[in-house]
């Protein structure tokens, strides 16, 4: 029996009426509802005496629904240009091209800003009443090609970019800051200059009081930044005091950590049973400890918080703040209130932001495609912008795990739907395939209950 993984059926050509991308081309119907095209093509506004062809609104929206689908360069965009009955006319790759190398250094800030503009009736309903979580860190992009503008060695021996993001805790981006390879991760002037500017991509009453040198009384929500090991620094800490920002960073080796560890191995009363998070399995003899009255943090601002955590030692476990055979030791200094255990959660928490990072490398920051230093900021921008449109569909009409899949799955299950292209009383319908996975969650949003 000759063994066959298809079946006996036959290509051909000629299926002029089908086509791909319905959920694709639901994304692009929800970025026109929000208002995303109209506000990148105001950011963008046409330039010479002429009108171009195609706005630049459009052909913006057109590249983040190609960076959704998966596309790395400008010549994936002739993917939906094959697809006229779902996208229109789309702009060729070369236009694409022009479009963001002309855009130059204020590239990466209009498309941000037309972001802001969207986000604001979006979280018009959030709940205020909590403080609202922001993350920065930094990641690698390698490239091969020397030829790109500021493009460098970096610290891991490879050779590329090195930017600097900011999101929520919840993964929306908010900025980004690109970066040389050889930029330094505990650059303090940088954590600011990125905070800063996220700051300015928030809502008003998100963003009120939280600016350099603004009156504490004007705070209408709290805001609190997570940062790892590269922002443990003194005078970060007393720079996110200056805008009313709370802060959970995680404490570098240090001799006065190390003492105030060694002070509290004595005292077992001190730690407490570390409780998990809900996504994560339960790590047996995990304990948290506050440490402050025996740390030296005469540097750090006033309320600051040392909170310890230990965990037994296991396979593949990091760097520890303390030297021992038997535990695992970290922490974090902050100036938040509430029991260690909640603030160690809080910090752990960070980690999420590697998640936000591997989404965006995921839609198009794995690769800098250009040679220019401020295409590359615009693109890398361009990132961020589809991510965030990706992630406001997520939340405004999936439901179930759809509501936070990853890209990968998003493409093979939702935005390279096909679809039967039909005509009824000079209508056009797109008849999905029953059978496909993704067809029930694209009716539902066509047709809510």
């Amino acid at each position: 029996m000759k063994l066959s993984s298809v079946t006996n059926a036959r290509l051909a050509g000629g299926g002029d009426r089908v086509v791909w991308g319905a959920g694709l081309f639901a994304l692009g119907g929800f970025a026109d509802r929000v208002g995303l095209t109209e506000a990148l093509s105001a950011a963008v506004p046409p330039r010479g005496e002429r009108a171009p062809v195609h706005d630049r609104g459009r052909v913006l929206v057109h590249a983040l629904l190609m960076l959704a689908g998966g596309g790395e360069a400008c010549t994936d965009i002739e993917h939906l240009r094959a697809q006229r009955e779902l996208f229109g006319d789309v702009a060729s790759d070369s236009t694409l091209y022009r479009t963001l190398t002309g855009l130059g250094a204020s590239g990466a800030a209009a498309l941000l800003g037309a972001a802001a503009a969207v986000r604001e009736p979006l979280w018009a309903s959030a709940d205020r009443s909590r403080p609202l979580v922001v993350d920065i860190d930094s990641t690698l992009v390698e490239v091969h090609s020397e030829n790109k503008a500021g493009a460098a060695p970096h610290y891991k021996g490879g050779f590329g970019f090195h930017p600097m993001i900011c999101s929520t805790a919840q993964g929306e981006p908010l900025w980004l800051k690109q970066r040389p390879g050889n930029a330094a991760a505990n650059h303090i002037g940088d954590h600011l200059e990125v905070l800063d500017a996220a700051v300015a991509m928030l809502p008003a009453p998100d963003a009120a009081g939280h600016r350099e040198g603004d009156d504490p009384d004007l705070v209408e929500r709290p805001l609190v930044v997570r940062i790892d090991t590269g922002g443990c620094s003194a005078k970060l800490a007393e720079g996110l005091r200056d805008r009313s920002i709370g802060y959970a960073i995680s404490a570098r080796s240090a001799p006065a950590i190390q003492a105030a560890i060694r002070g509290a191995l004595g005292e077992p009363g001190r730690w407490h049973n570390a409780p998990k998070r809900p996504d994560q399995r339960k790590r047996r003899g995990a304990q948290v400890a506050e440490l402050t009255d025996l740390a030296d943090l005469s540097g750090w601002p006033e309320r600051t918080r040392l909170v310890v955590r230990r965990e037994p030692l296991h396979p593949g476990a990091q760097r520890s703040l303390f030297p021992s055979e038997n535990f695992r030791y970290w922490g974090s200094c902050t100036d938040q209130t509430g029991h260690p255990a909640q603030l160690d959660k809080l910090m752990r928490s960070h980690a999420d932001i590697e998640d936000a990072v591997r989404r965006l490398k995921d839609s198009g920051l794995a690769r800098m495609p250009f040679t220019d230093w401020h295409a590359n900021s615009t693109w890398a921008a361009m990132c961020m912008t589809g991510l965030a449109l990706v992630g406001w569909f997520q939340t405004a009409c999936l439901t179930g795990a759809l509501a936070k899949a990853a890209p990968k799955r998003l493409r093979w299950q939702l935005w390279h739907l096909p679809a039967l292209v039909c005509h009824s009383a000079r209508r056009v319908l797109l008849r999905l395939p029953e059978q496909h996975p993704g067809a029930r969650a694209l009716l539902a949003i066509a047709h809510p209950r």
